[in-house]
């Protein structure tokens, strides 16, 4: 996808040399409740779209699950030294960022590498933050954290475009890295009726069941619909919506019954049992009205793009496909809600990027529950 890359400024991951080997980061997890089994439908589609074996795909849900615990865990432990984690590509071993050296022994302690970095995950949002804010009228097409190489990136059609945006945030520029994108990153929104819900003649994906005290409801994009909007198929009303700088919105939908579940490949259901964000390098199922149950891998966190309509921060970017009326269908790791489809490039013939927006931060704005099993 990148035809052109170039940093700044060099200098983004710390090299460390230890004098006893690592602990491989999933091999030998501590003991722990069992956990349900990843429906077939899953397991069938990750097969399909990862190219993986149905005991490989048992083996890194496993894995991608032990993951997002000690990626918690160490995220509490390590505080403002925390520098991000990501697993590696077959996801058997989490890789966890650090800009205190003296934290390493924690790291190893919980199963996981240590990478020590130069800048802490605090450090890299703050840039992000910058870029964000001078971000109207930029031609930059996206930009994120990229954990693994501990720098931001900010990609666009030119180098110059991309330079340009890093020049008017006046962020480091060490911390900085610039590339030229073929991505165009659209919304998934369709003017053609389908399944789903419609907001007019427009149609767009339900997210995710949740309930406002008694009140049932659904997330979605907030792209699809402002607030008063209504809609059908289910009935109810946008109670609130965010777009552009968030792409989240929740639907009141009293009289229907809310469920625990979202739809995976042929139909079958797939049960919701939290949201907890999984790790940068672990696969990631989405559910959409148009293109159904598809996956890949997750690929950043914490992304910036410029749509036509303005730009939205804090997505996650994955290598799922999508298309438009898939806007604010459901991203779901393992049994873990990650978010609604936002947008991307590309379609479901020949692949394409997709973004989500996090579900946790729309549960935390507008004070919802999410329906799990």
């Amino acid at each position: 996808m990148l035809s052109k890359s170039c940093a700044l400024v060099g200098g983004v991951i710390l090299a460390v040399s230890l004098a006893t080997p690592l602990s491989p980061a999933l091999a030998d997890p501590a003991p722990q409740a069992a956990t349900p089994a990843a429906p077939p439908a899953m397991i069938d589609a990750l097969e399909r779209d990862l190219g993986l074996s149905e005991a490989q795909v048992v083996t890194r849900l496993a894995n991608e699950e032990r993951a997002m615990s000690v990626e918690a865990s160490l995220t509490s432990k390590l505080g403002s030294s925390f520098g991000g984690a990501w697993l590696n590509a077959d996801a058997s071993k989490l890789m966890v960022a650090t800009t205190d050296a003296a934290a390493v022994a924690d790291i190893q302690a919980q199963g996981a590498q240590p990478v020590v970095v130069a800048r802490s995950m605090a450090q890299l949002n703050t840039t992000m933050q910058q870029l964000d804010a001078v971000s109207k009228g930029a031609k930059a097409s996206l930009w994120y954290v990229d954990v693994a190489a501990n720098t931001v990136s900010v990609q666009a059609p030119t180098i110059e475009a991309a330079e340009a945006l890093v020049a008017a945030a006046g962020v480091d520029k060490s911390a900085v890295t610039v590339a030229v994108t073929a991505e165009q990153p659209t919304t998934f929104i369709n003017i053609i009726g389908g399944a789903a819900y419609y907001i007019g003649s427009s149609r767009c994906s339900v997210g995710f069941s949740v309930t406002r005290g008694s009140t049932p409801g659904f997330v979605t994009a907030g792209h699809c619909g402002r607030a008063g909007s209504t809609t059908t198929q289910p009935t109810g009303t946008f109670q609130g919506s965010s777009f552009p700088g968030n792409d989240y919105a929740w639907v009141a939908a009293p009289g229907n019954t809310v469920t625990p579940y979202v739809r995976g490949s042929g139909g079958a259901n797939v049960t919701v049992r939290g949201s907890t964000q999984a790790a940068v390098g672990s696969s990631i199922c989405r559910s959409g009205s148009t293109t159904g149950w598809r996956c890949g891998t997750i690929q950043q966190h914490n992304a910036s793009v410029r749509y036509s309509q303005g730009t939205v921060s804090g997505l996650t970017r994955t290598s799922a496909c999508a298309e438009p009326g898939d806007s604010g269908g459901s991203f779901i790791s393992g049994s873990q809600a990650q978010g609604m489809t936002s947008g991307g490039s590309g379609n479901c013939s020949v692949g394409g990027t997709t973004y989500h927006q996090p579900v946790n931060e729309a549960l935390g704005a507008y004070g919802l529950t999410l329906r799990t099993g």
